[in-house]
């Protein structure tokens, strides 16, 4: 991306529970990270970070917002759901912990990797959850 060229912002509403979308914004952010050039390895990690959190808020939710910000340098997803928030987050952060529910194992989905998964794909990480205000993660992923 040019030095001239200014950030750019996707924002996604994403409904608690409904399977049927999931998916389809961390799809598109794929999408325009190709047309814009972005390196194939930078695009996986956006994808794979953006895809999890996707799916969080789709299975814990009651449903939230995802904002994708593109930079000439960083690219950041923010997801910030409507509750009920993470009662433990350093226990949710271990791999094969999940709290999601056997209707969610049963569709394949709720393996407890969706927290590790975010933090292994981007170079800054932040949880923050309560029970009154839900969740907020925030990634980088540097793109130089």
């Amino acid at each position: 991306m040019g030095e001239s060229r200014k950030s750019i912002k996707l924002e996604y509403e994403i409904t608690g529970n409904d399977f049927t979308k999931a998916g389809e914004a961390s799809s598109n952010v794929k999408k325009i990270l190709t047309q814009l050039g972005i390196k194939s390895k930078i695009i996986r990690r956006v994808a794979i970070a953006t895809y999890e959190v996707e799916m969080n808020v789709v299975i814990h939710s009651i449903g939230g917002d995802i904002t994708v910000t593109i930079d000439t340098n960083k690219i950041q997803i923010k997801a910030v759901d409507r509750g009920p928030g993470i009662e433990n987050i350093d226990l949710a952060m271990k791999e094969g912990f999940s709290t999601a529910p056997n209707s969610v194992r049963e569709l394949g989905f709720g393996a407890g990797m969706g927290l590790p998964n975010m933090k292994r794909c981007s170079d800054e990480f932040n949880i923050t959850s309560s029970k009154e205000s839900g969740t907020e993660v925030l990634m980088n992923i540097n793109i130089n």
